[in-house]
């Protein structure tokens, strides 16, 4: 009994002194900081943009190499912010429950690496402008939907929060709107990160799908 009773208060208290930390939370929270670093430097004449946002030019110069991992964690402007940190709640904290903290951070990171190297390597084949800057979670949001397109396909979503679709249809209606937004009314939107990280998630979304296949079957059971 006395055994019990100290390991029971060991693991009240170490819950009480260290809850469970939503990984997708405390991202949210260095999205929210780095916009006010970025931003209360700017107020002081200090632009940090080339320490942050990811530059093609730069990159295939060795330059400034950090910036593949800081872009996605840095927004310019307000809106920007709420949307990605908004979508992030939603889709990162499901993605988080269903792969678990560690899978969650590194996949999460190594998206948005890879998106921006994505962004980079088109920006070169499709002879495209290579001195622009990039920011932004989309990348990585992006990876978190193509992993889900492949885990749950048929899972509701409300695109836009009001649009209701089968989740497979909303990625694939997301990324075709804002392609023909930035063609179309030339809003600066970096598709190719945004195809990048959907590539990446629906190749670990297979890899997820073929070991566990007892566990996504009860997951689509589950979401039917």
């Amino acid at each position: 009994m006395n055994n019990y009773k100290k390991y029971t208060s060991k693991y009240l208290r170490k819950k009480i002194l260290f809850p469970s930390i939503s990984i997708t939370n405390l991202f949210i929270i260095i999205n929210i900081l780095v916009f006010l670093l970025f931003h209360i430097f700017y107020l002081f004449k200090i632009d940090l943009t080339n320490y942050l946002a990811v530059n093609p030019s730069s990159i295939a110069q060795g330059k400034y190499i950090w910036t593949l991992l800081t872009s996605v964690f840095t927004h310019y402007y307000f809106w920007h912010l709420v949307v990605n940190m908004i979508s992030l709640m939603f889709i990162g904290n499901f993605v988080e429950k269903i792969i678990g903290k560690k899978r969650f951070i590194w996949f999460y990171l190594l998206s948005g690496i890879f998106a921006s190297l994505f962004f980079v390597l088109f920006a070169f084949l499709f002879k495209q402008e290579t001195n622009i800057y990039a920011v932004g979670a989309s990348g990585a949001l992006f990876a978190l939907g193509g992993l889900l397109m492949v885990l749950l396909p048929k899972l509701k979503v409300y695109v836009f929060f009001f649009i209701p679709m089968q989740l497979w249809m909303g990625m694939i209606f997301m990324l075709g709107v804002l392609w023909l937004a930035s063609i179309g009314v030339g809003l600066p939107i970096g598709n190719t990160a945004h195809l990048g990280g959907l590539i990446l998630g629906l190749l670990y979304g297979l890899y997820l799908r073929k070991r566990y296949r007892k566990k996504v079957t009860l997951l689509n059971n589950l979401f039917r």
